[in-house]
């Protein structure tokens, strides 16, 4: 487990101890990869789940079902996940710093929305809208943003876009009515 912590990226937990079997690790690009790692077998092939936007996702998702069979135990942790996922992975920083391109939902205050079957695409998203405003420019889960403004009696519609204010700085703010 200290090689994953040591060589990998990882970005929760924070304080990683030997009884955690989860690890999130950055990918880049707003993308994670959430791992369960067998404790009495650290080096076999974990469980795995993508989190970020389904456009950066799905490259990694297609070499992960592609190449889980070259996972080979006899190899440090971090190369078979390289290898595996056909990716340089990003190195951890060097210095404690916070992810600044990580922010929470201005609504929800979460990171990742949660994983659940409910949500479809956007289980485990990020926040994927930024209010155009540079003053504010606050981030939200588009999901959270567009049930937020069908509750305000101000918001409109106009095809499948929903227009309305941004809940901290008032400005114009738009989102799809729909996932898709």
């Amino acid at each position: 487990m200290d090689g994953i912590d040591k060589a990998l990226w990882v970005v929760d937990p924070t304080k990683p101890t030997y009884a955690m079997s989860h690890h999130r690790i950055a990918l880049g690009d707003d993308c994670y990869i959430l791992l369960h790692v067998d404790t009495h077998k650290p080096n076999s092939l974990p469980e795995c789940r993508f989190l970020g936007t389904d456009g950066k996702l799905e490259r990694l998702i297609k070499n992960w079902r592609k190449n889980r069979k070259r996972w080979s135990a006899d190899r440090k942790f971090h190369e078979n996940l390289a290898t595996v996922l056909d990716f340089a992975l990003p190195q951890p920083p060097s210095v404690s710093i916070k992810d600044d391109q990580q922010a929470d939902c201005g609504i929800c205050y979460a990171t990742h929305l949660p994983v659940d079957d409910e949500l479809g695409t956007q289980s485990g998203c990020a926040a994927d809208y930024k209010c155009e405003n540079p003053s504010c420019s606050r981030a939200f889960h588009s999901v959270c943003l567009r049930d937020w403004l069908r509750t305000i009696t101000t918001t409109r519609q106009s095809f499948d876009v929903l227009f309305g204010n941004c809940p901290y700085c008032s400005e114009p703010v738009a989102v799809k009515s729909t996932d898709s």
